[in-house]
């Protein structure tokens, strides 16, 4: 999909703390470019790093967990994880009720979230446009809002917001 919106993207997948920031710096020599930091255990490791990086390199970053704008990230897009442990404890009550863990039906998320940090906007010199801050609830660092269960839109408003740098 990225290649049909005029989106070049390149996966870096970085172990430790100087890959990530030998990574992020071979990625600034791109001009106009965002990232995007996916879940894992590495990003969750170093998410301090790696907030550090994108603030210091004025790099817009939107992040898959709502904690990573809290703590100076630019956005963050991703399932609502209170409703995921309730998906999870649902299953736990099923299967100790007697049914077989096989037989349970793969559940996805149906709420997500969707986290805008102002401040860090303003840093890196962006303006939210007001169809993304309409998603937000409020637009602040740290208050998260449900999106629809569709796909997102805010890509869109995403790439616009890389190119008001």
């Amino acid at each position: 999909m990225a290649p049909s919106v005029g989106v070049d993207v390149t996966a870096i997948n970085s172990r430790d703390a100087a890959e990530i920031e030998r990574s992020i710096t071979a990625f600034l020599r791109k001009r106009d470019g965002g990232l995007v930091v996916t879940g894992g255990s590495g990003s969750i490791i170093h998410r301090e790093l790696i907030i550090t990086l994108a603030a210091r390199h004025k790099l817009p970053t939107i992040y898959w967990e709502r904690l990573f704008t809290a703590r100076g990230g630019l956005i963050s897009y991703g399932p609502n994880l209170h409703e995921l442990y309730r998906l999870a404890a649902g299953y736990v009550d099923r299967i100790l009720k007697g049914e077989r863990p096989a037989s349970l039906p793969v559940q996805t998320p149906t709420k997500y979230e969707l986290v805008i940090n102002l401040k860090t906007a303003k840093a890196l010199g962006l303006i939210v446009p007001p169809s993304l801050l309409t998603r937000a609830f409020p637009p602040t660092h740290a208050a998260p809002t449900r999106a629809p269960n569709s796909t997102p839109s805010w890509s869109r408003s995403f790439q616009s917001l890389l190119r008001n740098k």
